[in-house]
């Protein structure tokens, strides 16, 4: 088995798995990033969603062999001290009740902000159509994208780059 290369939160790394390995599964069980939470299996959840060159992606239907070269961004890996705009609008909004599907609506949000700071609901809900919050705290998500599309574009302005 030829060892696959990925930069997983900046940092290079080669993976022997086959190459038809989720990369969910290289994450949290090669690479012990336990972060990334496995939900469905069939990406129809969004709870293992991480970035890929920026892009939100299902990483449980994404073979690894598919990101072969390329960075991922897992929530371990968003902000160094846990405070990205979208993490520290998430606390400040109450969100999370379980927070199981939490880790992939905030990385959606994040790629979300990061091409569009100034999203409508409209934009928001379609972001997240595919994420599943069984406790429904739906409102509170949208609130805290919000916040964070606020903070996050003061930020910027600043000459930050989260």
């Amino acid at each position: 088995m030829d060892p696959i290369s990925i930069t997983v939160n900046g940092k290079a790394q080669s993976v022997e798995v086959t190459p038809d390995t989720p990369l969910l599964w290289v994450l949290r069980d090669t690479l012990g990033l336990t972060g990334t939470k496995f939900g469905c299996g069939m990406a129809l959840c969004g709870a293992c969603t991480v970035h890929v060159d920026g892009e939100a992606t299902r990483s449980c239907t994404t073979p690894v062999s598919a990101v072969a070269g390329r960075n991922i961004t897992t929530i371990e890996g968003l902000s160094a001290d846990g405070r990205h705009p979208v993490q520290v609008a998430w606390l400040n909004e109450q969100v999370a009740q379980c927070g199981y599907c939490q880790v992939g609506m905030i990385m959606t949000t994040a790629a979300l902000l990061a091409k569009n700071p100034k999203p409508s609901d409209a934009d928001i809900d379609d972001a997240l159509s595919g994420h599943i919050c069984r406790c429904g705290t739906y409102q509170r998500i949208r609130a805290a994208v919000h916040e964070a599309a606020t903070k996050r574009t003061a930020l910027v302005a600043a000459g930050e780059t989260r």
